[in-house]
């Protein structure tokens, strides 16, 4: 089969999104797919493009399985919403061009959002190439945005719904990460065969993320020594309650025996900065490279996840999957049954608390910094848990026998 994919972000670009979407491609490719990637150039690490790449507009490699063609992203302020709305408009008319000129023959179109206008492009690329586009969301846009104040003006709102509902009635598949969000995106389908949306977990892979030591390189490195850490991991962004992680620190100050790491970066950083100035137990980590994960994640004795309120019908955080394969405890504020905290029941893997509420956060971590056996147990459920979840190779077996079934449906429409 041929795959057209078209996506934000893809390896070397250290993204989570590109992470996921290397892997699937991998994945494929050892199926025996043949695969060509439109992306953009890596940016997101300097949210700048990488020293290696700056000069260039379009770049096309050619790989053992494909291709992979990276453009210009027009990297602006995360914060600047009109600037970074005109990039994105920008990047998905280069992105529509290059897939629609790509010289693989496709058997269907697969593009992931967000941002959400890059669907656009796997539409038009779809439609010019008659064949059946597959459109994968990582997290629900305008939603999520909307939930955090990102974006207020009611005409963008509306507009950002309408072409969000527009393209969900022209895929012939929308995959999405959870029961949450299969409920969001098939009632926004208003009965227009709601049956497309179709539920495809992002994967953990077991192998590369395992149980290490405690006391790594890593501690060495920011003289964090032998006191229980609590890590938050992951982007600094609007969407986390970062606040909380502050305000938990200002209560546990006296504690010598804890300190707080904020392992990452994004447009909320310099801000959180500020807050967290004047305690000493705070640490900021820059963002590490993706080889390291496994020793960043071990460093931690509690792992943090921390989602604004109801943000849980349009996001998932995937990072929750790879702190559980590291055989660490969470402590996650997110709103009450979501999948998050449903994940965490089932795998006992921590301590599910309401979102922004920063009395039932830190009790939650002074429960567990006070007990060992309970960090050591949830930890072990965690591993165990994931070391069930579905692969990387079970995610491409899953998306090729849906393209299968896109490509057959569409090829009987035609006839």
């Amino acid at each position: 089969m041929n795959i057209l994919v078209v996506c934000p972000h893809f390896t070397p670009d250290t993204a989570p999104t590109g992470e996921v979407m290397s892997a699937i491609t991998n994945a494929l490719a050892d199926r025996g797919h043949r695969i060509s990637v439109v992306t953009a150039l890596p940016w997101y690490r300097l949210h700048a493009i990488e020293p290696d790449w700056r000069g260039k507009r379009w770049s096309t490699q050619r790989t053992s399985w494909g291709s992979v063609t990276r453009l210009h992203p027009f990297p602006t302020d995360k914060s600047n919403i009109p600037a970074r709305a005109l990039a994105f408009v920008g990047f998905t008319g280069l992105a529509a061009l290059a897939a629609v000129t790509a010289r693989i023959r496709p058997d269907v179109v697969f593009v992931m959002s967000p941002p959400l206008p890059l669907g656009v492009s796997g539409w038009l690329a779809a439609v010019l190439r008659r064949r059946p586009l597959v459109f994968n969301i990582q997290d629900v846009f305008p939603d999520a945005a909307v939930e955090v104040g990102a974006i207020t003006n009611r005409r963008v709102i509306t507009a950002a719904s309408g072409l969000e509902r527009w393209l969900y009635r022209r895929s012939d598949a929308v995959t999405v990460l959870s029961e949450d969000l299969r409920s969001n995106v098939a009632g926004k389908l208003q009965g227009h065969r709601p049956e497309r949306v179709r539920v495809i977990p992002n994967f953990v892979d077991t192998r590369r993320i395992a149980p290490l030591d405690r006391l790594t390189m890593y501690r060495q490195e920011h003289d964090l020594g032998d006191r229980l850490v609590v890590m938050y991991a992951g982007n600094v962004g609007m969407s986390q309650s970062l606040d909380l992680l502050v305000e938990a620190a200002v209560r546990l100050r006296d504690r010598d025996d804890v300190v707080f790491v904020v392992n990452g970066g994004g447009s909320a950083l310099i801000s959180l900065e500020e807050q967290a100035a004047a305690l000493p137990n705070v640490r900021f980590v820059g963002l590490q490279p993706r080889e390291r994960l496994g020793e960043v994640l071990a460093s931690a004795d509690i792992h943090v996840v921390l989602l604004r309120r109801g943000l849980a019908r349009a996001s998932v955080p995937s990072k929750l999957y790879s702190i559980l394969a590291s055989a660490r405890p969470v402590v996650a504020s997110v709103d009450v049954g979501s999948e998050v905290a449903r994940t965490i029941d089932s795998a006992s893997a921590g301590i599910a608390v309401p979102p922004d509420d920063p009395d039932a956060f830190t009790a939650a971590l002074v429960e567990l910094l006070d007990d060992p056996k309970r960090r050591r147990e949830a930890g072990a459920s965690g591993r165990s848990f994931v070391e069930e979840w579905i692969s990387p190779a079970g995610v491409a077996e899953a998306y090729e026998s849906l393209f299968s079934e896109v490509s057959t449906a569409h090829r009987r429409r035609r006839r």
